[in-house]
């Protein structure tokens, strides 16, 4: 990822509402769900909810899909993968051992 691209998608999750939906789509991975039922868990109203959710799509953090009149948001993981690679590329100077506490996070097993 470039920075440029990563600093588009720091700048889509740094609203309180933006970061509240893309959280709740990373729970509903791969089904997404559905534009008013995200306004509803997040008692945001629609109108206003679809401009932060068109942020986070251009940003590359979610996807679309129409089924008839409704429309299906849902996390884009390969992004946030980047995304995390952007930050922890020259994490601990390429000491892995002095990351053991982010890798755990990612791994409970190590």
């Amino acid at each position: 990822m470039k920075q440029d691209s990563a600093l588009d998608a720091f700048a889509a999750l740094s609203h309180p509402t933006r970061l509240s939906a893309f959280k709740l789509l990373v729970q509903h991975v791969p089904e997404g769900v559905p534009s008013l039922t995200i306004a509803e868990r997040l008692d945001a109203k629609p109108s206003t909810l679809s401009g932060h959710l068109s942020v986070l799509k251009r940003a590359g953090l979610v996807t679309t899909t129409r089924h008839q009149r409704e429309i299906r948001y849902a996390a884009r993981l390969e992004t946030v993968n980047s995304l995390v690679t952007f930050l922890l590329s020259d994490c601990c100077g390429g000491k892995v051992q002095d990351c053991k506490d982010m890798l755990t996070l990612l791994d409970p097993k190590t």
